[in-house]
């Protein structure tokens, strides 16, 4: 089978595999939408020859469970069955495994489909049974894809924020995972503020609830958030662009005892302790979503009949995926998917 290799230097290329078999505890699934994630852009965007070992990209994964390996409950899996898939394979044992946070492995370094091991741009993957998740049937292949990081990304970034119900909540940056966090937000019941420098995107923002909008490129964002917010400030502030002024900018907007949480690569938090020590805010980081996090996630955008399907404004075959790269590169559109 072909497989999408990313080379560095923008560059990709469709090598051959062979066609995968599954270990023991793991299943091959053929997929069947895989997701563009922005993180994909830093292999894409990396000096050729980076250290990464040669494999298939991409980690938004959904598609039918098309054999079982050795050890395998039948119980837990039939073949056919439609899954998403929790991006890490870990340990299984250890305590972070048990609740969910793979990743988090303590005793192996965790498998990163996508990374360091073969992902789903390709028509079929080999997965460990304990990262498939089944996919329920009011949602789409597409959408059980973002589930897998992008948007669920936006669901970890909110947990980490705890309750938002009534809080005045700024999102910073509207690509696919911002607009993520501004469409879960409102439907937890959070005032969206949504902050970017396209107004493109803000529009989008508000087809997807922000209350109201701020171009950083025409407007100071935080004298605009004092102002929507009586000059309080943002009880809570998610920084998803990953600029370092965005994340400035989210900070200095808080409101006393006001959270951030920040999951846009790239960019610093830096703290002036004599400035913020007496407006007690938190800031916290937050890797994606555990795999009970994405059942929730995915149980929750079903029953509020979220529209995950409309953050896709490109769907590619893999044999566009020069086209696709290039595309999502510019960083101007929505979020794109393979689609097999």
């Amino acid at each position: 089978m072909r497989g999408l290799v990313f080379e560095g230097e923008r560059r990709i290329s469709l090598e051959e595999f062979p066609d995968p078999k599954p270990g023991v505890g793991e299943i091959v699934l053929r997929v069947t939408a895989s997701g563009m994630c922005g993180s994909d852009l830093h292999y894409y965007r990396a000096e050729a020859g980076s250290g990464e070992p040669t494999c298939i990209g991409g980690h938004e994964p959904a598609g039918i469970v098309e054999e079982l390996g050795a050890g395998v409950d039948p119980s837990q899996f039939s073949v056919g069955d439609r899954v998403m898939v929790h991006h890490y394979a870990g340990c299984g044992r250890c305590a972070s495994c048990r609740s969910g946070w793979t990743q988090m492995c303590t005793t192996q370094p965790a498998v990163v489909y996508g990374k360091n091991a073969h992902g789903a741009h390709a028509p079929y993957m080999t997965v460990a049974a304990q990262s498939a998740l089944p996919l329920a049937e009011s949602l789409s292949d597409a959408a059980g894809a973002a589930i897998g990081c992008g948007t669920g990304t936006a669901w970890g970034a909110l947990e980490r924020l705890d309750e938002v119900g009534g809080a005045d909540l700024v999102v910073f940056g509207q690509g696919p995972v911002g607009l993520s966090v501004t469409m879960l937000a409102a439907a937890r019941g959070a005032r969206v503020i949504a902050v970017d420098i396209a107004d493109g995107r803000l529009e989008q923002a508000r087809v997807f609830g922000a209350t109201d909008t701020i171009n950083s490129t025409v407007t100071d964002p935080v004298q605009a958030i004092a102002d929507l917010t009586g000059g309080r400030g943002a009880s809570a502030a998610v920084e998803s662009s990953g600029a370092t002024a965005a994340a400035s900018a989210a900070l200095e907007s808080l409101a006393p005892w006001g959270r951030m949480c920040v999951i846009g690569l790239g960019g610093r938090v830096e703290i002036d302790v004599r400035r913020f020590l007496s407006r007690q805010v938190t800031v916290a980081t937050s890797w994606s979503l555990s795999s009970v996090q994405q059942l929730r996630c995915a149980e929750f955008i079903a029953r509020q009949d979220l529209p995950v399907d409309a953050l896709f404004s490109h769907r590619w075959t893999l044999d566009q995926a020069v086209e696709a790269y290039t595309e999502f590169d510019k960083q101007l559109s929505g979020k794109g998917v393979f689609t097999f």
